[in-house]
Formats: structure tokens, sequence, C-alpha cells
């Protein structure tokens, strides 16, 4: 499988679906066990990465919302326009699937929401996103720099339900 955005792609023998255990950061743990979960960066555009990682979301039944400035729904779902909608943005995984420019933008709202953590997909990131996450410390709270999960995302739930065993 082939998992990229923008200019990146990352095939599958780089980034391996079958990763051990071990090497599941706890970021992407926790980020997978968070209650609820907004994807940021899907459209109606089915075959674009955002609406794949929301469709992502929606086959595994996460609590999963959209969050889109002009759409007020994607995939079936009610979208909100902004993450400081959020319900619960303390309990809420972000999922940004955006340009760099808007990834800053949305970095900065969730940290002064408190959002838990952060997945940047594959091409979300750029030197500025960088030295945000670096500079506010939130390296711990943002998964960025390749990591997709399209991917991975099913062995970072089997180890969360592992771990709970």
């Amino acid at each position: 499988m082939l998992c990229y955005h923008m200019s990146f792609k990352f095939p599958s023998f780089l980034v391996s679906s079958t990763r051990k255990m071990s090497s599941i950061t706890p970021t992407e743990k926790a980020f997978l066990a968070a209650p609820h979960f907004a994807v940021v960066g899907a459209s109606k555009d089915a075959s674009k990465f955002g609406t794949r990682v929301l469709k992502w979301y929606q086959a595994r039944t996460y609590d999963v919302v959209p969050v889109h400035p002009k759409e007020k729904e994607l995939e079936g779902l009610a979208t909100i326009s902004s993450i400081a909608e959020l319900k619960a943005p303390s309990e809420t995984s972000v999922h940004i699937i955006t340009p760099p420019k808007v990834t800053l933008s949305i970095l900065e709202k969730a940290r002064e929401l408190s959002v838990p953590t952060l997945w940047l997909q594959p091409g979300a990131e750029d030197e500025a996103v960088i030295e945000y996450i670096k500079a506010n410390d939130l390296s711990d709270r943002v998964i960025y720099g390749g990591p997709c999960i399209l991917v991975i995302g099913d062995d970072i739930a089997n180890s969360n339900i592992n771990s709970a065993l």
C-alpha cells in the first residue's frame, strides 16, 4: 500500500504495516486511545487522503467529526468549521491532513485548546511547523515526519487492545 500526501510517497516496505509492537511510540498509542477524534482536511473528493483518513476512522467505528470551513456534511457526518468547535477538545485527538501553512494555525489553536495529541499526515508539515512543534514543547504530543495512519493505524489499535487485556 502506498501512503502519500502532496509530494510525499511512502511505499509500504518503508513503513511496514506489521511494525513490531515495541516500535509503536507512546504518542501513537495515546493518540488512538482518545475517546474522540477530529479529522481536519477531509473533503467531498473521496480520492483525497483527508477523506480516506476520515473513512478509516468510520470503518473502525471511532467517534469522529470532520472539520471543514465550508462543508456542512462529509461522508454522512455533520462537520464543524474549526477545532475551536470541538465539544471536548481535551479528550479529542486531532488528525491533520492540510498544507503546512494551514497546519501551523491548527497547531496553534490545538495548543490553546489543550488538545492532547495530534497526527500530522505526511506532507502536512514543513520547517516552520516542525520549528513550532519543538519551540512549544509539543514533540511528545504530535506525530509527524512520516507515519501514515492508513498503514500503521491498525497495528497501533491492536497494540492498545492487547495492552488492555
